[in-house]
């Protein structure tokens, strides 16, 4: 539950880079976790405390990690006919020992409004894969020829090298207005179920039959280096039940995350938002025992106290804070 982003699959995501905090509880006691120097020793409070959602303490200072820039950086843009194919292509990357810096899919939805938005230049197809790779010249150049090599066993419809910074800028261009591309068709839901990366293909279809059956269309554009997905559900905010069909696709698109063996949320929480679907990820003694650490950082249930746990789970824990 802590933010990535596109470049996550090689740098890691918040956790991985953040090295300490300071943090006040509700007792209004000052705790200082981790720090410049190595890792934690004992118990990693600071883990703990990254990507709690506000539920442990308030941070009032960060120690974050930085990174070198890189000698040079190159994306392809890779795409295929079928979404199924695409999601496979990114195992195989994987699967490989290439370590790209990024891996961003779009699907032929997602394509069609980026064309009309950011003219692009995206090839007309199903799904496309957008993969950055780093390192110095010698380098990159094996890992692009490893990747065209994986990805010409899937028939691409089309695979594009960047030549130049303006190349790569185009590339980029498309997927970074993606989302607002998105805004300019109507509301949408924006979701970040993550999922084992051998599970794409699976999923992406499995998506697409929730979207037939329950009679709404779905973008997906996500990282899916690291299978944080997040599906677009399309719906008419003044249509009357819009938002309750796509709420409920939404909650069935999070359960089928985790029935494949992946998670909720990849980095932006659960919230209020899907708190009654932690039912479906935890079992009644996980989410007793993630309560408890919450007793004891902060035992008055002060900080969030509704939000992340399902209310009927968190009332005991809620009503013995009051009465204290």
């Amino acid at each position: 539950m802590n933010s990535g982003g596109a470049h996550c699959l090689k740098y890691g995501v918040t956790t991985n880079n953040l090295m300490g905090a300071r943090v006040v509880l509700t007792t209004g006691e000052i705790v200082e976790l981790g720090g410049p120097e190595a890792g934690p020793m004992g118990l990693d409070l600071l883990g703990l405390l990254c990507g709690s959602e506000g539920q442990l303490g308030i941070v009032t200072e960060a120690t974050l990690r930085i990174l070198p820039r890189p000698e040079g950086a190159r994306p392809v843009l890779i795409g295929f006919d079928s979404a199924e194919t695409a999601g496979e292509c990114v195992a195989r990357i994987i699967r490989s020992g290439v370590l790209p810096v990024a891996i961003e899919y779009m699907d032929d939805v997602c394509l069609r409004a980026v064309e009309a938005f950011a003219r692009a230049g995206y090839p007309d197809c199903a799904a496309v894969l957008i993969v950055e790779v780093e390192g110095a010249p010698d380098e990159i150049a094996w890992q692009i020829a490893r990747i065209r090599e994986i990805a010409d066993a899937l028939n691409p419809v089309e695979f594009r090298e960047s030549r130049n910074a303006d190349e790569a800028m185009a590339i980029w261009k498309g997927r970074k207005s993606a989302f607002g591309a998105m805004g300019r068709i109507g509301d949408y839901i924006c979701l970040d179920g993550t999922v084992p990366v051998s599970k794409l293909p699976y999923t992406l279809k499995m998506i697409g039959e929730l979207s037939r059956q329950h009679g709404l269309d779905v973008a997906n554009v996500f990282h899916a280096g690291d299978g944080n997905m997040h599906p677009l559900i399309l719906f008419n905010a003044n249509q009357p039940g819009d938002l309750a069909r796509a709420e409920a696709f939404g909650n069935d698109i999070l359960r089928l995350c985790v029935q494949v063996g992946g998670c909720l949320t990849g980095e932006h929480g659960v919230g209020i938002e899907k708190r009654d679907l932690m039912v479906d990820q935890y079992a009644p003694d996980d989410l007793s025992i993630q309560m408890e650490i919450k007793d004891l950082f902060d035992p008055r249930w002060l900080l969030n106290p509704a939000k992340v746990f399902p209310l009927q789970s968190s009332q005991p824990h809620r009503d013995k804070a009051a009465a204290a």
